[in-house]
């Protein structure tokens, strides 16, 4: 019986989604389906339709851009993009705060509003996130950075006014245009939503970009080849199933799959229509004759041409794809090219990836098969490696602990935390046993004397907060707080953000956590010997001495979430 209640399919009015949703509906029988695509129109002919076709469902409609927050759902990206504050709004969400830009995000109020079991995305990702046109925004800001060079070169004084405008409009367009940052806060926002309300299973129907062929692919949306934004397509769509492949080495998370079509997806029907353009019909002109001399205009004024009737055409509505003559249809499907799969068979695989069964299409597990995985080789020389790096410690009377050039700003406040510790006390017990008071007076006191290690830690940005809690001793960097500006302003509560994030924390507080962390690694050890093999986790510490790195890798798997599960 399926225990699976509620599935949100994104997408789910489009080619694919609305067979991923019949076929759910037949072969599942969930309690409620929710359809959610971008428009509403679409949502709401297409559950006229299912509605009757399975009336033991709940069918319910949400439409709406799901890559923005939630005030500008509703709204066209080319709308949005014209205005300056919400030019603005749009970067504080890509490159703001995370925390504030999930609280308003579409996506995460949509999951959190239904609480699904299967979340089963048939968006275009790729195509939605790269196809905002980079490239133009690029040279677009290029040629006002030349007008810029020119300006303080005193070889043209363009007008001011106008100038900047051009420029913030250029500038802000090619930040939020940005398909990285996007696809990035993307899955991070999808990602936290599933947490919270505790998804099972996310599946993800990805893109080649190409429909299977290579870069010599003869097929764009128009642009001429090679098409820089079919590219863009392409290293999106990849960089998206990276992505998800971390998701689903990620604990607390749902199941993570991809089914990744390499063919053109058709066809949603044949029929003889109006052609339209970005949502308008299109019309036939009367032609004119021009001279090929002088300067070609490429977008003439419309008013010029006599205007017929509308442009009509026989054709294969393909869905996202778009609507294609007889002639384009039978050329990219054509053996050896571009082909297709259709989308009934898409979301036959789809249901069956949904039930458990082993399609051999899911590209995260295809991953997973294939990458290399630590090897036993590997866990014998660390051991020669850590040895002889203990050796040259010795000989050299040096301190290897940190750099600063692995891991969170955690990882190096942690080793030198942990490695003041062994060099003072060196068990666990000892530790626990002294007054915290003096274990912070100690270490402060050690550290006062011994400059090689003092200096160490201070070079590398980790600067060393005093028992007292108002001294800091310092170098001339400091990695913690991170910031592009090089002064920042303290606020209430920021030392002790700053000293619990990146710092070297001496004071009696911090120490007492250091405590508490050691008796847990203590009580981990009754179990040890005693239960075989299983007694051996990432919950048990297996030493009575302080060792840096294993005190580090405990707190990470046990503490911070950070460890993999794979």
């Amino acid at each position: 019986m399926n225990s699976d209640h509620c599935f949100l399919v994104l997408g789910g009015a489009g080619l694919v989604g609305a067979q991923v949703v019949r076929e759910i509906a037949r072969e599942l029988a969930p309690e409620r389906i929710v359809v959610a695509s971008l428009f509403r129109g679409e949502v709401r002919e297409f559950l006229h339709d299912v509605h009757r076709e399975f009336p033991q469902v709940e069918f319910i409609g949400a439409w709406g851009d799901v890559f923005v927050r939630d005030e500008f759902s509703q709204e066209q990206r080319r709308r949005i993009t014209q205005s300056r504050t919400r030019r603005d709004a749009l970067y504080q969400d890509l490159f703001g705060n995370l925390d504030e830009a999930y609280d308003r995000s579409t996506l995460a109020q949509l999951v959190a509003q239904h609480k699904p079991d299967v979340i089963i995305d048939c968006i275009n990702t790729a195509t939605a996130i790269s196809y905002q046109d980079v490239h133009s925004a690029s040279m677009k800001t290029y040629d006002i950075l030349q007008d810029l060079n020119r300006i303080v070169d005193h070889e043209d004084i363009p007008a001011l006014e106008s100038f900047g405008r051009d420029f913030e409009q250029n500038v802000s367009m090619l930040l939020v245009s940005q398909a990285l940052p996007q696809l990035i806060r993307h899955v991070q926002v999808l990602h936290r939503a599933m947490r919270e309300v505790g998804t099972r299973l996310y599946l993800k129907i990805g893109t080649t970009g190409t429909g299977g062929m290579g870069l010599n692919i003869p097929y764009t949306h128009s642009e001429d080849r090679p098409s820089a934004k079919l590219m863009s397509k392409t290293a999106v769509a990849f960089a998206h199933t990276g992505l998800m492949f971390l998701m689903a080495r990620t604990p607390g998370g749902p199941l993570v799959k991809e089914l990744k079509p390499a063919a053109m997806i058709g066809y949603r029907k044949v029929s003889y229509k109006t052609i339209k353009r970005r949502g308008s019909p299109q019309f036939r002109y009367q032609s004119r004759a021009v001279g090929l001399d002088g300067r070609l205009t490429l977008r003439g004024d419309e008013t010029q041409y006599a205007k017929l009737d509308k442009l009509q055409m026989a054709g294969v509505d393909t869905g996202e794809n778009g609507f294609f003559a007889r002639g384009e249809f039978e050329t990219i499907t054509h053996m050896d090219q571009m082909e297709f799969v259709t989308p009934e068979e898409i979301a036959q695989q789809t249901v069956l990836e949904i039930k458990g069964s082993n399609t051999g299409y899911d590209v995260i597990s295809s991953i997973d098969m294939s990458i290399m995985d630590p090897s036993y080789r590997a866990g014998v020389l660390r051991q020669t490696a850590l040895d002889k790096l203990a050796r040259l410690e010795q000989e050299t009377h040096s301190h290897s602990v940190a750099l600063g050039q692995l891991g969170p700003p955690e990882l190096s406040k942690l080793l030198y935390e942990a490695h003041l510790l062994k060099l003072q006390y060196g068990t666990l017990r000892a530790v626990i046993d002294a007054p915290t008071s003096d274990v912070a007076a100690t270490l402060y006191e050690f550290l006062q004397q011994d400059d090689l290690l003092r200096t160490q830690i201070v070079s590398i940005g980790v600067p060393i907060l005093a028992p007292d809690g108002r001294t800091l001793i310092r170098g001339p960097r400091l990695n913690i707080p991170e910031s592009i500006y090089h002064e920042v302003a303290i606020q209430e509560g920021d030392v002790d953000a700053w000293a619990q994030k990146g710092w070297v924390d001496l004071r009696p507080d911090n120490l007492r956590i250091w405590q508490r962390r050691f008796q847990r690694m203590q009580r981990t050890q009754h179990t040890l010997h005693t239960r075989g093999t299983s007694s051996v986790t990432m919950k048990v510490y297996l030493h009575d001495t302080i060792e840096i790195g294993a005190v580090v890798a405990w707190l990470f798997n046990n503490d911070y979430g950070g460890y993999r599960i794979k």
